[in-house]
């Protein structure tokens, strides 16, 4: 049952002043629950709560936060329709996507269980002391990651379960032994709150400290802003767009304790398509890029917004296919007003800047809130001198640029901005003659596709979701996986300690079997 209330910790509150619906983008109607916005003072319980509870949640066990983790999963499932519908009355979003989403949250959270009970992702490290080492003895030091505090959790609007509540931010936070408090998304405010109420379920029934999640409604950005600034939150994750994400990074770093933001914001996904792939697979990436681009509105963070090639005909029968087939692809439902209305801003934007052709544009007539997609063209050196054609544009839009020759196309790739994903398209070893243009590449995206589609993001230990700024605020980081985990650490250090004294993890006997490295030697062996 959904409440409109804020939980703090596991008891539900609503003392605000503040109050606000979700809406149906399909319907375009509001949907007709009212929630409370949070108040200062649960933003201070809350916030409060959380570092009592990291004191003791910090040493839970990796068994038992795993047993946790797994319980949230089966809380999320035991939620059933009520979920689901919920999901898509606030997104416009069709059920086999929130099924699917669904799936990839639960799965998430069951992928970190799995990984604290094993426990070896703490990076033990063992250096022996060596009394009578010359000139100067060797003392004993022992390091391994700790969690680094209360975690802020920022839900995003294009993923209201898998990059939301119990997402891959929360779900790594709790598996490093940190509690959060998830600043729910006001376009689903109530499929966090369902969400929330799992994970408070799963809390009490594992025994984990009060004030290890909360869930805050916010009708805008003064939750966030106050969450951020509060001088006992230690971390933030965040997934929306540039200007948020740069503003919270902002924010965060002129704090008196300056804190980390985690940041995945925009990207355009250059694909190059070169030209052995053009003149002999063109029309068979052409339906298949129609089909991405247009994949679910285009609200992607993946969405391959940029297509480089070169100008001739190979690329310009490519560009007339991926024309004729984008326009056969039914529009579909964007996730609210605001984000279809920034679409068709952006769009406009983008269609006036010179030198840009729009090649084909879905001119039918479309329910509300349904996007129309579009693709448009420019020459290579008007893409170069005009950084404005850079922009992304969230939804069904992707531009494909006419590059002269190898050079102006590896000065292209290298003068983009920092970028989630990057594809190549070849045929034939072309891709040996194109070695600069790859490395180019590689210097600009967290992750290289070769032959496929950028859209579609495996959680799996080697999935890299990051990259160069503005993809994310610190390329050395994933956003999804297993890895993601170490955004939410700290190295430790423990020198000359009593070995009775010492975490399970750096003991002399090896009590929790993990994989340790000893002396520079990777073993599961007692010392």
């Amino acid at each position: 049952m959904i409440t409109g209330k804020n939980y703090i910790g596991n008891v539900l509150s609503s003392i605000g002043k503040i109050t606000f619906k979700t809406f149906n983008p399909k319907s375009n109607t509001e949907n007709d629950i009212v929630y409370t916005e949070a108040s200062q003072i649960e933003i201070d319980k809350a916030v409060s709560l959380a570092t009592e509870a990291y004191k003791s949640f910090k040493n839970v066990s990796g068994a038992k936060k795993s047993e946790f983790l797994n319980e949230i999963a089966n809380e999320i499932e035991v939620l059933g329709d009520d979920l689901i519908k919920t999901f898509c009355s606030e997104t416009g979003l069709p059920e086999g996507r929130a099924l699917g989403e669904r799936g990839r949250t639960t799965f998430q959270l069951r992928s970190f269980a799995n990984l604290v009970k094993e426990g070896s992702w703490v990076e033990a490290t063992i250096d022996t002391a060596q009394p009578d080492r010359q000139p100067i003895p060797k003392v004993d030091i022992r390091k391994m990651m700790i969690p680094i505090g209360p975690v802020v959790v920022f839900g995003a609007s294009n993923f209201p379960l898998a990059y939301s509540t119990a997402g891959g931010d929360t779900a790594a936070a709790l598996a490093a032994g940190c509690p959060v408090i998830v600043k729910s998304h006001p376009m689903h405010a109530g499929t966090g709150e369902l969400v929330a109420s799992a994970i408070i379920k799963a809390a009490l029934k594992t025994g984990m400290p009060n004030g290890v999640f909360s869930n805050l409604n916010s009708s805008g950005i003064d939750v966030g802003v106050k969450l951020v600034q509060h001088p006992q939150v230690k971390a933030v994750g965040f997934t929306g767009s540039i200007r948020g994400g740069r503003a919270l990074f902002d924010m965060a770093a002129q704090r008196a304790e300056p804190i980390p933001v985690f940041a995945e914001m925009g990207s355009v996904n250059p694909v190059v398509i070169l030209p052995n792939a053009a003149k002999n697979k063109g029309e068979f990436w052409a339906k298949t890029y129609a089909g991405s681009i247009t994949l679910g509105s285009g609200q992607f963070c993946t969405n391959p917004g940029l297509i480089l090639g070169m100008k001739g005909d190979d690329l310009s029968n490519f560009i007339q296919v991926l024309s004729e087939e984008i326009i056969k692809v039914e529009p579909s439902c964007m996730l609210h007003p605001n984000i279809i209305g920034a679409y068709e801003n952006n769009k406009a934007k983008m269609q006036s800047q010179k030198g840009l052709q729009t090649v084909v544009a879905f001119d039918k007539d479309v329910s509300t809130n349904f996007a129309r997609q579009i693709i448009t063209t420019v020459e290579g050196a008007t893409f170069l001198k005009n950084t404005s054609l850079h922009q992304e544009v969230f939804g069904p839009f992707s531009m494909v640029v006419q590059c002269e020759d190898n050079e102006q196309l590896e000065q292209i790739i290298s003068n983009l901005e920092g970028q989630l994903t990057g594809t190549i398209l070849t045929e034939n070893d072309e891709i040996g003659s194109f070695t600069k243009v790859v490395a180019a590449l590689q210097n600009r995206v967290g992750r290289i596709i070769y032959n496929g589609v950028p859209t579609g993001v495996e959680v799996c230990p080697a999935m890299v979701h990051g990259g160069p700024y503005p993809a994310s605020t610190d390329s050395r980081f994933t956003a999804v996986g297993i890895n993601s985990i170490k955004r939410w650490v700290r190295p430790f250090s423990f020198q000359s300690w009593p070995n009775e004294l010492l975490p399970q993890e750096l003991r002399n006997e090896n009590p929790l079997g993990i994989s340790r490295v000893i002396d520079g030697k990777t073993t599961t062996n007692p010392l």
